[in-house]
């Protein structure tokens, strides 16, 4: 797994040169504003898909990106600027055919381990510069093994990496050097609570959670919104003790397994708990997307008691 953790590290110092680049060009220029992100997704996925492609030839990956996409709605100058960026990364020149070859690698392919890959996890955030991922899950026969998560915005920007090894959490430097293990927290007063949840709200219902929030007696727990797959790994370091997903009323989303598998699996390694709203487990079986309408990820203190007050709210 390390020649993985070296990639996703790679895929980071990708991300921020993206953003140290091309972002402030980019706001200033009408239309411009998803380009940034668009060099940024493609190429964190290459260097992931090229470093699976080396280590494990053959795994099969589920990813958000591909490279029939690349193909057909990338413009010329993106090309060249993701093909520039990956040979300045990686320190070698890169061809279009190897880039292809990179994004497309195990896509579609029926494998007993598959990689789950959400190259920029995070859309807005990335582009506000606040928070974003770039995340790796890996499943075995359809079970949730490990996950490693970059997490740049991470200690006001010092960056994280976390990841899982043999059954533990780990939360290392960014940009090189060792892990120390770590846990969620055994915060069980409710005074002193940190609940995360997400910055922007088309994700999910803030009302809703706030009522669940109530009901289970979490009212007065502080909350920080932010974006990404981030807020998954405050609750495995015991950075934060709760986190839900509560979908808006008539919400249809169905949520892609690369939006949370390495997440879960840090949580699920820090020694938390993660559910679905009904309080069982996550299925990641069933294709690319979670066959249920949100989660719930805590510390596991008090969990039981948020799963019954989401069931409330939902019922309401």
């Amino acid at each position: 797994m390390r020649a993985i953790h070296s990639a996703i590290r790679d895929a980071a110092k990708l991300c921020r040169l993206v953003q140290a680049k091309y972002l402030v060009a980019a706001t200033k220029t009408v239309g411009a504003q998803s380009e940034p992100v668009t060099i940024a997704d493609y190429g964190s996925q290459a260097i992931i898909c090229r470093a699976l492609q080396m280590h494990y030839p053959e795994d099969a990956v589920v990813s958000e990106e591909s490279g029939a996409q690349f193909a057909q709605l990338v413009s010329e100058e993106q090309r060249t600027q993701v093909l520039e960026l990956l040979a300045a990364v990686l320190g070698q020149p890169v061809s279009a055919d190897e880039l292809l070859a990179w994004l497309d690698f195990g896509v579609g392919r029926s494998a007993a381990r598959t990689w789950v890959i959400d190259p920029i996890d995070g859309t807005k955030g990335f582009l506000a510069q606040r928070h974003y991922a770039i995340a790796c899950g890996l499943l075995v026969e359809g079970r949730l093994q490990a996950g490693i998560v970059a997490a740049p915005g991470y200690a006001n920007g010092a960056g994280a990496l976390f990841y899982t090894r043999d059954g533990d959490a780990w939360r290392a430097p960014l940009v090189a050097g060792g892990g120390v293990k770590v846990n969620v927290s055994q915060r069980r007063d409710v005074r002193e609570f940190l609940a995360v949840q997400s910055f922007e709200r088309a994700h999910a219902s803030k009302s809703r959670m706030g009522r669940a929030r109530e009901y289970a007696g979490l009212g007065n727990a502080r909350v920080i919104e932010m974006d990404s797959m981030a807020k998954y790994a405050l609750v495995a370091c015991g950075d934060a003790d709760l986190y839900m997903r509560l979908p808006r009323a008539g919400s249809r989303y169905a949520h892609k397994i690369w939006d949370h598998a390495a997440g879960v699996a840090l949580v699920r390694a820090g020694g938390g708990a993660v559910t679905d709203l009904d309080g069982g487990p996550l299925d990641f079986s069933q294709g690319d997307t979670l066959p249920n309408t949100g989660m719930i990820v805590s510390n596991g203190q008090h969990h039981a008691r948020v799963v019954e007050a989401a069931q409330r709210v939902m019922a309401e």
